[in-house]
């Protein structure tokens, strides 16, 4: 499955403007952060993305899968 995830830096002061995002392949949520952790982020949610909103976001120009 593919997940959306929405971070920010955490050395940074935390506001919406500076939310980022990322997308891994995992088996679930909890194993999305298992993935994340040795990085120095702040999660702030993690969307599992269906079908078609998959398909909507890989039109995107800055997508791309992490690979952790």
């Amino acid at each position: 499955m593919i997940f959306k995830v929405l971070y920010q830096d955490s050395d940074v002061a935390l506001t919406r403007e500076g939310t980022k995002s990322l997308y891994v392949e995992a088996e679930s949520e909890r194993d999305v952060r298992k993935k994340l952790s040795n990085r120095n982020i702040n999660i702030e949610y993690i969307q599992q993305l269906k079908e078609l909103h998959f398909e909507y976001e890989k039109k995107s120009e800055h997508f791309r899968i992490e690979s952790v």
